[in-house]
């Protein structure tokens, strides 16, 4: 039933799928049997295989037998002609599409969803990254990170407590479990080339059901941006005002280049 299902899915109607995979697992067979073994009423199976030998999902031999189209070519051929739709679907959408007024603001559930949302962007990003996440986040997306740090993306990186990645432009959050406490879950914000922001906080007790907004609201994305850069002066602030300690030359050179962000 799975497999008639996911045919269904790709265009299949419930009979074809029902005769298809009833003949890959017996063929090559008349439609009498067929009918037997696919549960398909004799009154309808040759309509159905008709249906299917126009398609080129089914051969009739001159025997007026049946075998079916090879699985791996008809995965194939539902590939390219999958391909083929959604091409021309874009050229229709490309044709229709009106330059938005206003970007809305999305709210995304699901952790793997968002997790998969986040590392699309940080694939995608070409020069710069901020990134405030706590471990389990960073545990997820470290590989990413790593793989636009080595083709020259600047990253921005706020840790929420001892994470294991480290870059050249990377502090940890002076008050991460104050802030836990204070607002009730692990906050979660990647910001991309200053055109995405995909932010939240990720509740604890049911992460999956936890909205995080995704946008490229011009203004939201700004302000979203602006607050990881105040995480920075936070930081510098704390260090040398509370704990009254000098900004090693590293520290200095951070400083210098999250002013020089605008």
């Amino acid at each position: 039933m799975d497999n008639i299902s996911s045919l269904k899915e790709l265009g299949f109607t419930q009979y074809e799928a029902a005769c298809y995979m009833a003949l890959i697992s017996k063929h090559p067979v008349n439609g009498s049997k067929l009918s037997k073994i696919s549960g398909i009423a004799r009154s309808r199976i040759y309509d159905v295989l008709r249906s299917m030998i126009s398609k080129g999902y089914v051969l009739e031999t001159e025997s007026s037998q049946y075998a079916p189209f090879p699985p791996d070519e008809l995965i194939k051929k539902l590939s390219i002609e999958f391909e083929q739709k959604i091409k021309a679907f874009g050229q229709e959408v490309k044709k229709a599409l009106q330059e938005p007024a206003y970007e809305y603001i999305w709210t995304l559930t699901g952790y793997n969803n968002i997790m998969l949302k986040a590392k699309e962007m940080i694939n995608n990003a070409k020069k710069e990254i901020y990134a405030r996440l706590f471990s389990k986040s960073s545990n997820y997306l470290e590989k990413y990170l790593r793989q636009a740090d080595k083709r020259g993306v600047n990253i921005r990186y706020i840790a929420m407590g001892d994470v294991s990645v480290n870059f050249d432009v990377q502090v940890i959050h002076p008050e991460q479990d104050l802030l836990l406490e204070k607002i009730g879950g692990r906050s979660f914000d990647i910001i991309t080339d200053k055109k995405e922001s995909l932010a939240g906080i990720f509740d604890p007790e049911d992460e999956d059901a936890s909205p995080i907004s995704w946008t490229r609201n011009k203004w939201f994305v700004t302000a979203n941006r602006d607050s990881l850069r105040h995480d920075f002066y936070h930081y510098f602030l704390t260090k040398t005002y509370d704990d009254d300690k000098e900004l090693t030359e590293k520290e200095k050179k951070i400083y210098q280049i999250i002013k020089n962000d605008e």
